[in-house]
């Protein structure tokens, strides 16, 4: 989907036709469409679909005059449970307009299309860049507060009922905690190189917005390591607990069937053809007897903190 956006009288606003200073949005583009803003705008076609490929990593990269910025996007996604993972998204900075390339529509796209973003005007390429990459960087911060508050409930029922389903949505918020992680890091690694600014000039607001992009990625960076240790010792201590009680069930089989056993061992002593058998005229005998073994056996079990 193509999209084109410009800054007008303060206003983001809708525009239909390639102007200087304008935001071109492209979302999940067909060919037809890369090869249309290649052309109209002189764009390199490898920038364009450097984002498309979902195994790309954070990088930044500057061919003929036009720098290429990507960045990992946290993303949702509800199916049977809600999960989380991060996509790429390029970011083209051309001497008049400004690209941003993405495989879906993300939150902060909208956000920007919708003009809900103050002081982000498209005529300033590297104040809106930074604009972005702020709102970006909150977003991991939503997303793990969301992470956080998902694995609290978690946790309350599985102190209810430790049944498959939860365990599988732990493993899957620890399994997004990794993307994040790994993300985070990569993006901080290019926000660091743009810092520098030898490859995108900063001015001095641009730099202290920068800073404060910087300021959030190392944030959420620093939650998302906190919130996988609790959840990987989380997943460790109920993996414990769900093995002892697997033991303790298996030992209160294991006694039952010792107690069952007894009248067996009883009855097919008198159940045998053998003479001179003790008391064998007293049909009532074998059940006392049962009873007693049982009864003696079953307190030393309990003695023993087998039952």
């Amino acid at each position: 989907m193509l999209s084109l956006h410009k800054t007008i009288d303060g206003k983001m606003t809708r525009i239909q036709n390639f102007e200087k200073g304008s935001w071109i949005s492209l979302i999940y583009p067909n060919e037809e469409e890369i090869s249309r803003v290649s052309q109209a705008l002189n764009v390199e076609e490898d920038f364009l679909r450097a984002a498309l490929d979902e195994e790309e990593t954070s990088r930044i990269d500057m061919e003929d005059g036009q720098t290429l910025i990507i960045v990992d996007v946290p993303v949702e996604e509800q199916k049977d449970a809600l999960l989380y993972y991060t996509l790429p998204m390029g970011i083209i900075v051309t001497e008049d307009n400004i690209i941003t390339v993405c495989l879906k529509e993300i939150p902060v796209i909208r956000e920007f299309q919708d003009g809900l973003v103050k002081n982000a005007r498209t005529s300033q390429k590297t104040s809106f860049i930074f604009h972005m990459l702020l709102r970006l960087s909150g977003r991991y911060l939503q997303c793990l507060k969301q992470i956080d508050k998902l694995s609290t409930y978690m946790q309350m029922q599985l102190y209810k009922s430790q049944r498959n389903k939860e365990l599988i949505q732990l493993l899957d918020l620890e399994k997004s905690l990794v993307y994040f992680n790994t993300s985070l890091k990569a993006n901080e690694v290019t926000l660091e190189k743009i810092l520098r600014g030898r490859i995108i000039t900063l001015y001095e607001e641009d730099q202290d917005l920068l800073e404060d992009v910087l300021i959030e990625v190392r944030q959420a960076i620093e939650m998302a390591n906190i919130y996988s240790s609790i959840l990987s010792g989380m997943m460790d201590a109920y993996a414990s607990v769900i093995s002892n009680n697997l033991n303790v069930i298996m030992k209160i089989l294991t006694s039952l069937t010792i107690l069952i056993t007894i009248p067996n061992i009883v009855f097919g002593f008198y159940g045998m053809n053998v003479a001179g058998l003790p008391f064998a005229n007293y049909w009532w005998l074998p059940i006392v007897i049962s009873l007693v073994l049982i009864l003696i056996v079953g307190v030393i079990l309990k003695k023993k903190d087998l039952f």
